[in-house]
């Protein structure tokens, strides 16, 4: 084993990135002969570093996206920045985005690969808020590649500047699970916003069957 691909032990490093998909209803100027006639949005679904002008290229192999089976080619494979893929379509899915490493004792990388499960949005998050006129959305979510006891390598790339990312060293290797992910919360408080409008309008309902019966025995007793 070389040098560089030695492990640092009790060593974790956090990479974050932004992952999702953008939407917006589809134009008819944006539409060709080859897009089906029931197709309602264009979206674009990708995944970035967090970090402005952080580099992951020497890291990334390639990225693949996972489509549903009813497209054409379902895995699409991006091997340079940005890593996205753009398509049409009228339903909402499960994209699967996967990141690649490069591999080798002579890189000095040997990491395993990262798998990330996107719900595709196309529609608002929250019926409250008023649509935009092209249907725009917006569904970003925040996550981090957790890097444990990477090699010397790795942690060189992730270190070195402009990424100067500092390194999370665990008070205890029991504790490894602290590392993992710290998920966007903004899409769940939207939904509980939903429901709690919900909540409060039964509870208003509710009581006012209550007065009602109230009042009709209070007449029937008169």
């Amino acid at each position: 084993m070389s040098s560089s691909s030695k492990r640092i032990k009790n060593v974790s490093i956090s990479v974050p990135v932004y992952y999702g998909n953008h939407a917006v209803k589809l134009a008819p100027e944006k539409r060709t002969e080859k897009t089906p006639v029931d197709h309602t949005h264009e979206w674009t679904v990708f995944i970035k570093p967090a970090i402005e002008g952080f580099d992951l290229t020497p890291l990334i192999k390639k990225v693949t996206f996972k489509l549903h089976e009813t497209y054409e080619s379902p895995v699409r494979t991006v091997e340079r920045p940005p890593y996205q893929v753009t398509e049409t379509g009228w339903g909402e899915f499960e994209v699967i985005i996967k990141l690649h490493f490069h591999a080798g004792v002579e890189l000095g990388i040997n990491e395993k690969n990262f798998q990330i499960f996107h719900g595709l949005k196309l529609h608002p998050f929250n019926p409250q808020h008023p649509p935009k006129p092209n249907g725009e959305v917006h569904s970003v979510l925040y996550d981090e590649l957790v890097f444990s006891e990477p090699t010397e390598k790795v942690f060189e790339i992730l270190t070195s500047k402009p990424s100067n990312l500092l390194p999370y060293k665990l008070s205890d290797p029991s504790k490894r699970d602290q590392e993992y992910l710290r998920t966007d919360e903004l899409d769940e408080l939207s939904k509980l916003d939903v429901y709690i409008e919900q909540v409060k309008a039964e509870i208003e309902n509710q009581r006012n069957l209550y007065k009602d019966l109230e009042q009709e025995k209070l007449a029937l007793l008169q």
